[in-house]
């Protein structure tokens, strides 16, 4: 008898948190990646990030999804929120603009959950991905898989593992309001 895992779409962020996060996920779901971070810029940074992500896909047996770059809408969205420092609201606004699209994608291709790399990050803050994460399922219906990936050293496999499939590392979060 065949064990047929569920599915599950995963918000990447980038190529390197995706890595350990691939495989923290891949052992209970079936996974499609959905890349969707309209917030990366200059755009050259964001074709590196695509590219390093469908270097690590050849690596990995998951479906991959791009979302539109739609970077004037991200901006429109944060408006007023530019000089926040990082972590702050401007951060929240953003997690959410791409978890609100990650719910509502997996509603559309009918799976039952999502989840995010974000949380694999130690710059980033597990409780407000949460919350944003559990706004977006109740919104459009679906569930939201809250995992602090960063346990286990998380981070560091992930770090690890970048090295191993030879990916291109940012070296920030991917706004250009966040680089200090």
């Amino acid at each position: 008898m065949t064990n047929i895992k569920e599915k599950l779409l995963l918000h990447i962020c980038c190529a390197p948190c995706a890595t350990h996060s691939i495989i923290a996920f891949n052992e209970n779901f079936s996974i499609e990646g959905f890349f969707y971070n309209p917030n990366i810029e200059p755009l050259d940074e964001y074709e590196k990030r695509i590219n390093a992500l469908n270097k690590l896909i050849e690596f990995s047996d998951i479906d991959l999804l791009i979302g539109n770059y739609d970077n004037a809408r991200w901006r429109d969205f944060i408006k007023g929120f530019e000089r926040d420092k990082e972590g702050g609201n401007r951060c929240r606004l953003c997690i959410k603009f791409r978890l609100d699209l990650a719910a509502k994608t997996a509603l559309y291709r009918g799976i039952k959950k999502f989840s995010t790399t974000l949380s694999i990050s130690p710059h980033k803050n597990l409780d407000m991905i949460n919350e944003e994460g559990e706004i977006a399922a109740k919104k459009y219906g679906v569930n939201f898989v809250a995992v602090d990936l960063k346990k286990n050293n998380g981070f560091a496999k992930s770090v690890e593992l970048s090295k191993k499939y030879g990916l291109y590392r940012q070296k920030y979060c991917g706004c250009l309001f966040g680089i200090s």
